[in-house]
């Protein structure tokens, strides 16, 4: 069997922009990097039976999700639309307290089985730039309890 490498731009995220009882999935369009990390927080476990080896033990985990890439908007209007996803996050990224939530799922478009669903804190990262820069776009997703792992939306 030859193996291949997995490209990281096979990542998707998508925002709910409905409810938890009828969620409406809305793809987050113009992603550069998609970054899931995992942390976990530990205690000594070590006794004096370990025969002078340490030992952990996993009491807590947390997780994010930073993503990047270039703020969009839609071509064919007149007025600014923009990106229904990037929108949607943005302006939870200006608000506190619960409002600042938003539950998303993120899942490879290869169709492995890497798919998650989760509940979030937004911290929007602002905009800007140089004069000749594309206008970014930075949030860094916080998680709010224990992502769970979905069955991946596109796998066949």
């Amino acid at each position: 069997m030859a193996l291949r490498s997995l490209l990281a731009k096979d990542w998707t995220l998508e925002v709910n922009t409905s409810s938890t009882a009828v969620p409406a999935w809305t793809t987050v369009k113009g992603l550069t990097k998609v970054e899931f990390t995992l942390d976990s927080e530990t205690e000594d476990d070590s006794d004096f039976d370990s025969n002078g080896w340490a030992s952990e033990v996993v009491t807590q985990r947390k997780w994010s999700l930073e993503i990047e890439g270039r703020r969009k908007r839609d071509t064919g209007s007149a007025s600014f639309v923009p990106d229904p996803g990037q929108e949607a996050l943005r302006r939870a990224g200006l608000v506190v307290g619960i409002n600042a939530n938003v539950e998303i799922r993120w899942y490879r478009k290869d169709g492995s089985p890497d798919a998650f669903r989760g509940t979030a804190a937004v911290q929007y990262k602002g905009a800007g730039g140089e004069v000749t820069d594309l206008e970014p776009f930075e949030c860094e997703l916080t998680g709010q309890g224990e992502p769970v792992e979905i069955d991946n939306p596109v796998a066949a």
